[in-house]
């Protein structure tokens, strides 16, 4: 009978201390629950923190991105302003100048030409002997008259006044 009292006794014992150590396990539990929680609670300001760091290395990011875009901006800004005044269009000045360059050629071509034929037509008339060859003579003048330098030149002279004509419309336009 002792042996079953012992028994009895050793049993009750392993269970009561059984029944302390799940009281401590679950103590231990409970504890780690609220170590957890008080970590989770301890966390946001953590990953704000981590979320702020994001952001600004982003936002730095966007900041060197939209400067280097606004750069490549300014320098096609600044090309084609250069390509502007590389070819900008004629002023009315501008074209007053020329039309008064091309009337000054155009009178000194002139005054060359008839230079030009009144002295082969002295020429001629000191050579010619007899009155064929006075006819013939009058008859090349006449054709020297207009001789193809001055009518190149005259030519030239009034296709440069109409095409600037032509674009003098344009410019005043543009200046209004």
């Amino acid at each position: 009978m002792s042996d079953e009292k012992t028994k009895v006794t050793d049993k009750a014992g392993e269970i009561a201390k059984n029944i302390w150590l799940a009281g401590v396990g679950a103590y231990g539990k409970a504890v780690e629950e609220a170590q957890g929680r008080l970590e989770k609670a301890m966390e946001p300001p953590k990953l704000f923190r981590d979320l702020v760091k994001a952001g600004t290395a982003l936002e730095e990011e966007a900041r060197d991105t939209t400067a280097s875009a606004r750069n490549s901006v300014e320098e096609r800004i600044n090309r084609v302003r250069e390509n502007f005044h590389n070819q900008r269009p004629a002023r009315i000045e501008d074209l007053t100048a020329l039309h008064k360059k091309v009337d000054q050629l155009t009178r000194k071509v002139d005054k060359l030409s008839k230079a030009l034929t009144e002295q082969s037509a002295a020429k001629e008339v000191k050579s010619a002997a007899t009155p064929a060859r006075r006819a013939t003579a009058t008859r090349t003048s006449a054709s020297r008259t207009k001789s193809p330098p001055a009518k190149v030149a005259r030519k030239t002279a009034t296709t440069a006044k109409k095409s600037a004509l032509k674009k003098a419309p344009a410019s005043s336009k543009r200046k209004a």
